[in-house]
């Protein structure tokens, strides 16, 4: 399956949120965690600090730090959306966050199981990403001397990268796991879908494939339009009856921007 229509809400695959703070309420981490400073203690009372993480959004007790928008920042050289045009908003990063973060809780709740990718899927994904990403290729990512400057260039190691697809991976399988079952397509669906949308495409003259030999094809593609419906929707759903809120105001934003908002 061709996952490109659900990698909005779930692209880059950092997951850094389990087991901080995750007992401590909103209220609490609103007024205290952001102006909390430590006291080193070197005994020369020179009066340093160190700033504790700042805490950005809470989801259903589960927190997001500062630093968890950093690094979706930094990973998002990986996205193919994101170009010298087209920079990512931190606004976008954070509805990211918050998105994936309802995601991992329902993968808990539910008990699915989500395949753990194999190394050479892993490695399939990875030369994907260094040949046909159009920052990669302005890099020459395909060579190992290309690919070694652009991780440096981006403050990127590989194994934060292999982290990223792997954990990616994981939640996408658990996306076809829950929503892919019972979807049944029809051969009335893909002769109309061969005859309405496939046919028009090419130019007068051209020879059309006979409808057999894309039928598979076709196929998927309608499975995966019904899976982003499915998809969209339950993700709407847990965003509604969910506990988010975020704590930095200059972070919120509007309601038709967020994944899974639902399209007039």
């Amino acid at each position: 399956m061709n996952r490109r229509a659900v990698q909005s809400a779930i692209w880059l695959m950092p997951l850094r949120f389990a087991g901080i703070a995750a007992v401590l309420t909103a209220s609490l981490l609103a007024d205290s965690l952001p102006a909390m400073a430590q006291q080193k203690d070197n005994g020369d009372q020179t009066g340093d600090t160190v700033t504790l993480d700042r805490v950005v959004a809470v989801v259903n007790r589960q927190v997001i730090l500062q630093s968890d928008l950093h690094d979706e920042l930094q990973l998002s050289v990986l996205d193919p959306n994101t170009g010298p045009n087209n920079q990512v908003t931190q606004q976008e990063v954070l509805e990211r966050l918050i998105s994936r973060a309802l995601i991992e809780q329902q993968i808990s709740q539910e008990d699915m199981p989500s395949a753990e990718p194999k190394p050479a899927e892993i490695a399939t994904r990875l030369h994907e990403i260094r040949t046909e990403l159009p920052a990669c290729v302005r890099a020459d990512c395909a060579s190992d001397q290309g690919w070694k400057t652009f991780l440096i260039q981006h403050d990127l190691t590989a194994e934060r990268v292999e982290s990223y697809l792997r954990n990616r991976m994981k939640v996408l399988s658990f996306i076809e796991l829950r929503f892919r079952q019972g979807i049944h397509i029809s051969p009335e669906q893909i002769e109309t879908y061969y005859r309405e949308k496939l046919v028009p495409q090419y130019p007068t003259g051209e020879r059309v494939p006979p409808v057999d030999q894309v039928s598979s094809r076709i196929e998927e593609i309608l499975l995966e339009g019904q899976v982003n419906v499915l998809f969209d929707n339950w993700l709407a759903n847990l965003r509604k009856q969910g506990q988010i809120e975020v704590l930095d105001p200059s972070l919120e934003a509007p309601d038709s921007a967020r994944p899974g908002a639902a399209k007039e």
